[in-house]
């Protein structure tokens, strides 16, 4: 009966990772309807961070101390005002499964920028043939013309994602090697206060606060604000730490590849977003590209935290623990 149990809890987590950070983005779309991009991430960010430093303090976890905030601030720079503030604002010419798939470079991202380092891991072969499928993917994706049955991405928010995603993997990367808090909810908490703060600045600095307006904000809008900040920031984030304690990094990372299948589909059924050839062919060279280019990682002997991708959803891993 425990290995019942145990089995259906990982089962259930693998479902919640699976699904509802695949369901993030078009929760986004939903909130950004009605709310302004930034202060809407930045709202959801600081509720989430709050009630998980609050639950790690109440858990009796230390103090943080002043240099732990200021690496949390440099990985809630990267992570949540760079890589999540570049998706919702994006969100806004992107369809919410287009995103999606660009933001599931990330794992390329990580392998270059890791390679970079001094001490960094160097891709080996199939490393450098996903990189080729990824890059592939993302010039079918964005590409201009008729090529595949379908025009490319909004080329200024394809750019902002890309980018985007360059931040998320730069991020992860520091923070991997930042002081932070040994308690994965305190640090993590701590980052989303940080980014919820900079995102609340960046919306401020770009006059969205004129253009909120509470009362003007549809049902549908609030409710996702919600169902990000419950079940994307709170619900997935715990589901994804309970998998790194009882699965392998490069199995619980699997949600790289199902996220973006997840959210083309419900953008398709729920937002009524069109899936042409050359979205389904351009998901299924990027998809394919992140398959090979974590366990081509995880079979080259590099160690664990270096085989994870970090987060290939907007979801604020934020640890690198992720």
């Amino acid at each position: 009966m425990p290995e019942v149990g145990e089995r259906t809890r990982l089962l259930a987590a693998f479902a919640a990772v699976y699904v509802i950070w695949g369901s993030t983005y078009l929760a986004i779309l939903y909130a950004i309807e009605t709310l302004p991009p930034f202060l809407m991430a930045g709202a959801r960010f600081l509720v989430a961070g709050a009630v998980l430093y609050g639950w790690a303090r109440l858990r009796g976890v230390p103090r943080p101390r002043g240099l732990h905030w200021r690496s949390a601030a440099i990985v809630g720079a990267f992570l949540l005002l760079g890589g999540n503030g570049g998706v919702v604002w994006s969100e806004q010419r992107v369809p919410s499964g287009l995103a999606a798939l660009l933001v599931a470079t990330v794992p390329l991202w990580m392998v270059v920028f890791e390679s970079l380092r001094p001490t960094g891991v160097r891709p080996g072969r199939g490393v450098w043939v996903g990189l080729a499928l990824g890059l592939a993917g993302v010039a079918l994706l964005v590409g201009r013309g008729e090529l595949a049955g379908g025009r490319g991405a909004d080329p200024l928010g394809a750019v902002v994602l890309i980018v985007a995603s360059m931040s998320w993997a730069c991020g992860s990367i520091y923070a991997r090697a930042a002081r932070l808090p040994e308690s994965p909810l305190l640090a993590t908490g701590m980052e989303m206060l940080s980014g919820g703060v900079l995102l609340t600045v960046a919306g401020l600095a770009t006059g969205e606060w004129g253009r909120l307006a509470l009362d003007q904000a549809s049902p549908r809008s609030l409710w996702a604000l919600l169902y990000l900040i419950v079940m994307g920031s709170l619900v997935g984030f715990t589901a994804y730490i309970y998998l790194l304690q009882k699965t392998t990094p490069a199995l619980a990372s699997t949600y790289a590849f199902v996220n973006p299948v997840v959210a083309v589909f419900l953008g398709w059924a729920l937002a009524g977003e069109a899936v042409t050839p050359r979205t389904l062919l351009a998901a299924a060279v990027i998809v394919t590209a992140v398959v090979v280019i974590v366990t081509s990682r995880s079979r080259s002997g590099a160690p664990k935290r270096a085989a994870e991708p970090a987060v290939a959803s907007d979801e604020p891993i934020l640890r690198a623990a992720d």
